[in-house]
């Protein structure tokens, strides 16, 4: 029986004891579950082992004596296990830490990294020999590029702390596309000494409880404990998403590397790449792509030559087999110093910035022959893709040519369409993954934060339930049951679904091709939480769950990854639609650029091409049109413009509906309501301009009550859309318009003096000298939010108009301030303080608003005119069966005869045409237009009728009516067929007829699209000096002489409800028909003549 210690122990347990312990520091001790079984074919490593046998090795501490180890060297590590049998290192020594390698001794040599030497002792001078030569070569071909620090063969997906289970040890853990590595601590992380991997296509995430999972493999269940729950989700999507990326195929990498210069990095030089650049032509490692995602996919659309398959047509495979990175590089690399290129071990921020400068800047690109000169370079741009010389394309594209130019055939009217009509398939691939690429810029900036990105976001897996793709809108509900189950991987851009997780994908979205993602308002369809995709080929992907957190986090992953580096901050809106966009911003309307827009309740916000951002409060649009033939949507926001386009249909209508939906939607205050330019609520400022034009002198006007459902019927289309709501003499009653106005006041979230303000308002009438309690309201009044003081003031205003009128309407300060008190203070009407409050207000009008004698006197002025235009007697309207006599004049080949017509109320200009020439025996010949004209000799001007228009109206105007050929319709309708955008701007002569303007013609700028025409001072005005709606103006031919105009063609735009006239000066004929030509086709929503006549 063997001696004891003190402690009751043996010394060979002691001794037994203190060897383990020894091993416990320099390794976290990894048995197999199953130690028997061989790792034949699921080595720890991919790389297969250079060399593998018995060694001895010292403990880190020595002192005992050497143990035996299982040592295996590959092109990455050296490993030493517990035996031969184990799949688990005990510790592994990247090649590149290892700083010497040199004899120790007989048998012995050492192998030194900066924090620690590995003795090791083998079995003969022989073998130690080939170990040492072995371990000497191949350090030294990894540090074959003197001076640089070496990096890990992969760059991480996920690292950081993770507690092991058994051992009670935190460990350093990092995650890479194949595998998990186990180290001690940062400070080993960092020096590449490690414990063990584990191969990922081998193992298999499980839940357990609270903070902890189980990653399990074939040999053994790893137990992990994550710092808090939400990393512990983080920890087990990253390794399924590891798991799915180990499961890949060689077949494609392989094809790809079958041209030699494919088989190093485009970029800075490394062996075997296995990701690429769609647009740039270029085959990337996997720490340059790292990079070029950081870009943007505008610049640089990342693929994986094994995971993305669906990507990877014939064609594609076939440009980075025609081009190479040789012959890309040709063009990119043509100028890069030796000082500045990068090798596969050059430092993070050098690699950054070396990419941002080749494909952001273009700073080392082959500069074309044609470079800077536009015109010149899309025409041959139009030529080289006829043939198949597609490094040339590469080199116009990037060099500034615009990919969708015009060729000038109508049949193959893009660069892409006249490629594929010479069957040239490899420009066609090269064009198509260019769409919507930015050509390099060397004004553009380096910033360190701009191209900063989270791994995190680039990879996303889990469940979700998917409906079959679409080429129509979903308007209908989808029920449960046509949702499929689909395991949804998103990862490097990609977008890819199966039925079930150990499956294949069988689909894949590329996050390139996304148009735009719109969320579904909750219960919309089956699963209560949904959100479609709309992607380039104009198809729609219907994705939901149940689980708001999940589908929350799935929309927020893909929209990171579709959207650019510079419109990243719109994935933080809580957003209804996001997506890209062509627009027309400003003035200049023929310039199309690409944006990036967001739609947030009723907020549009914009990335815009040049850097800038924008923010439209849709509810405060002066216009919102649309040209569904044109699938464009024009946007007025107090003088701006913004026109927002696709060409994709699909795309466009989803965003002129929840646009329109989100202009329409008014909310409970003022602040939400549909507003005019003046920051007023619509609803207001039409019930009062009703009321003045109208009810300015009706009796008791604001005190008699209209009919209540009424009332109501017409507030709810107010509050529903109050832009196109419009009142009606006739349709609507003056009581119902007055009662509207009141109960919207009444009802309106805050009032208009604000919950908090109100009782201010009301204890001011307590103020017993006048002028203090006049201060007082204008101290009230200037603290109101805007919406409220401008509303504020605009009613008091209209009040003031009123009581102008008592002695007809019966309505005096004080019978409008009974009314208006409990109305706009939102009582009960028992006290009369807000009565005695409102009464103040109107009767200190001029001074509490400060007021000019101008504009009091302008007031008193419209007042005095509707009241006398309202005491006028009515005209007879014309009975549609009464006839009258009229001389008109018929024109032809220079000869002027009178002649004699009947007219009738509902006779139209095409009519009277037709019958004044029957009558004269005139057949109209093949491109003859004739046409019925309004001639005003005293104002020198003409106008030709629309086809449509009644004739009875012009008998008593002063005017003359000719009928003679229309000499400008063919080339309008000729200009309008070739039009695809109806607008126009031009930098004109332009008087008007009052004395705003100086006398005499002056130099502005006009615009015309949409319904309106605009003149500004100058074209970077933002805000125009007139505004004028088209379908109320009348367009005549000619200037009056007396006026002097600069030029003989000129327009005259008449307005007569304002009775007011605009004189604008064009340069030729031509110009002056193009101008009436948009002006016709505006007004007449294009119906400019007559189908199939002439």
């Amino acid at each position: 029986m063997s001696s004891l210690s003190g402690d009751g122990q043996s010394p060979e347990v002691i001794s037994r004891k203190a060897q383990w312990t020894s091993e416990r520091e320099d390794s976290i001790y990894l048995d197999s579950e199953s130690p028997d079984v061989l790792a034949e074919g699921f080595a720890s490593e991919a790389t297969l082992p250079v060399k593998s046998g018995f060694l001895e090795k010292t403990p880190p501490q020595g002192g005992l004596p050497f143990q035996k180890r299982w040592v295996q060297l590959d092109a990455e590590y050296l490993r030493y296990f517990q035996n031969e049998k184990d799949v688990y290192s005990k510790r592994m020594i990247s090649i590149s830490s290892m700083v010497s390698i040199v004899p120790a001794g007989p048998q012995k040599f050492e192998v030194a990294t900066k924090s620690r030497t590995f003795v090791f002792r083998a079995q003969s001078e022989s073998d130690r020999n080939e170990w040492l030569s072995l371990l000497q070569n191949m350090v030294q071909k990894r540090y074959s590029s003197a001076g640089m620090t070496p990096e890990p063969s992969s760059p991480a997906l996920m690292h950081g702390n993770l507690e092991l289970r058994g051992v009670h040890s935190k460990l350093y853990v990092t995650v890479n596309e194949d595998k998990l590595i186990l180290y001690r601590n940062v400070d080993e992380y960092k020096l590449g000494i490690g414990i063990t991997s584990i191969q990922m296509k081998l193992g298999c995430v499980k839940d357990a409880d609270k903070r902890a999972f189980d990653l399990v493999t074939p040999y053994r269940v790893f137990s992990f404990v994550a710092e808090s729950v939400p990393l512990k989700v983080t920890w087990m999507k990253t390794i399924e998403f590891a798991i799915c990326s180990a499961l890949s195929t060689n077949t494609l990498v392989n094809k790809v590397w079958a041209q030699e210069s494919n088989r190093f990095c485009a970029d800075c030089g490394a062996a075997w790449p296995e990701w690429v650049s769609i647009n740039l032509s270029v085959i990337i490692c996997s720490y340059c792509a790292g990079q070029h995602r950081r870009l943007g996919p505008c610049v640089s659309k990342v693929r994986s030559l094994r995971l993305d398959q669906s990507v990877w047509t014939d064609d594609l495979v076939q440009v980075f087999l025609s081009l190479g990175n040789g012959r890309a590089n040709s063009f990119w690399a043509a100028n890069v110093p030796p000082s500045e290129a990068l090798s596969p071990f050059t430092r993070e921020e050098d690699r950054k910035s070396f990419i941002f400068a080749k494909y952001r800047q273009g700073k080392y690109r082959c500069y074309h022959k044609l470079f800077g000169q536009q015109e010149t370079l899309n025409s041959a741009l139009c030529s080289n893709v006829q043939t198949d010389d597609i490094l040339e394309t590469l080199s116009l594209l990037f060099c500034g040519a615009d990919v969708n130019c015009d060729t000038g055939h109508s049949d193959f009217p893009s660069p892409m369409s006249l490629a594929r009509s010479c069957n040239q398939h490899l420009q066609v691939e090269l064009l198509s993954h260019n769409q919507n690429t930015e050509v390099p810029r060397l004004e553009v900036e380096y910033s360190m934060d701009g191209l900063e990105e989270s791994p995190a976001l680039l990879m996303y897996c889990g469940n979700l339930y998917k409906t079959g793709s679409t080429t129509r809108p979903i308007t209908e509900q989808k029920p449960r049951e046509e949702f499929k189950p689909r395991w949804c991987i998103l990862k490097n851009g990609n977008l890819s679904y199966g039925s079930h997780r150990s499956s294949a994908p069988s689909r894949q979205l590329s996050m390139v091709g996304v148009q735009c993602l719109s969320v579904d308002a909750p219960g919309k369809h089956g699963y209560e939480h949904t959100f479609e995709i709309c992607t380039e080929s104009d198809r729609l992907y219907l994705f939901g769950d149940d689980e708001p957190d999940t589908v929350r986090e799935w929309i927020r992953s893909i929209t990171k990854a579709f959207l650019p580096t510079s419109a990243q901050d719109l994935a933080e809106t809580a957003f209804r639609r996001v997506g890209r966009l062509r627009y027309r911003a400003g003035l200049m309307q023929e310039i199309c650029r690409l944006g990036w827009f967001s739609l947030a309740g009723t907020k549009l916000y914009g990335r815009l091409a040049d850097g800038s951002k924008e923010k439209i409060e849709l509810c405060r649009l002066q216009e919102l049109s649309v040209q569904q033939d044109q699938n464009r949507l024009l946007l007025v926001d107090r003088g701006r413009m913004l026109s927002l386009e696709s060409e994709r249909k699909l795309d466009i209508q989803g965003w002129i509906t929840d646009i329109q939906q989100a202009a329409c939607r008014a909310g409970d205050s003022l602040t939400e309501q549909q507003l005019t330019s003046g920051n007023i609520p619509v609803i207001v400022e039409r019930c009062i301009n009703f009321i003045m034009q109208f009810g300015l002198t009706s009796q008791g006007i604001y005190r008699k009550c209209g009919v209540s459902s009424k009332i109501s019927a017409i507030l709810e289309s107010f509050l529903q859309d109050a832009r196109n709501t419009h009142l009606k003499e006739g349709e609507h009653q003056v009581d119902n318009v007055a009662g509207v106005l009141k109960r919207f006041f009444r009802n309106v979230k805050e009032g208009i003096f604000t919950s908090q303000g109100a009782p201010v308002w009301l204890h001011t009438i307590e103020i017993k000298e006048q002028s203090q309690r006049i201060a007082q309201y204008q101290t009230l009044l200037n603290a109101l939010p805007p919406v409220n003081k401008a509303t504020l003031r605009t009613l008091i205003s209209h009040l003031y108009c009123i009581q102008h009128s008592s002695t007809t309407n019966q309505m005096n300060q004080h019978n409008l301030a009974i009314v208006f008190g409990p109305t706009l203070f939102q009582t009960d009407g028992t006290n009369s303080t807000g009565s005695r409050v409102i009464e103040e207000l109107i009767q200190h009008y001029v001074a509490v608003f400060n007021v000019s004698e101008e504009q009091l006197q302008k007031q008193v002025d419209e007042v005095d005119f509707i009241i006398k235009t309202n005491n006028r007697p009515m005209e007879r309207k014309p009975d549609p069966g009464s006839e009258m006599i009229f001389t008109v004049f018929l024109e032809e080949a220079g000869q002027i005869r009178e002649l004699h017509i009947k007219v009738c109320a509902t006779l139209s200009a095409a009519a009277m045409t037709s019958e004044m020439l029957e009558k004269q025996r005139i057949t109209p010949q093949e491109r003859d237009y004739w046409n019925s004209f309004e001639v005003n000799k005293t104002e020198d001007t003409e106008r030709s009728l629309h086809h449509l228009e009644k004739v009875f109206p012009l008998l008593n105007s002063g005017s003359t009516l000719v009928i003679k050929k229309d000499d400008a319709m063919e080339t309008i309708l000729t200009y309008l067929a070739s039009k695809t955008n109806i607008s126009k701007y031009k930098a004109m002569k332009v008087r008007e007829d009052r004395n705003i303007i100086p006398k005499g013609f002056q130099d502005r700028y006009v615009t015309l699209s949409g319904t309106t025409i605009r003149i500004y001072k100058e074209a970077q005005s933002t805000r125009p000096e007139w505004e004028l709606p088209v379908k109320s103006l009348s367009l005549y031919q000619g200037i009056k002489k007396k006026l002097n105009p600069p030029t003989r063609w000129g327009l005259t735009v008449v307005s007569k409800q304002e009775k007011r006239q605009w004189y604008l000066c064009c340069d030729s004929e031509t110009e002056m028909r193009e101008w009436m030509a948009i002006f016709l086709s505006i007004q007449y929503d294009g119906d400019v003549w007559p189908a199939n006549t002439q």
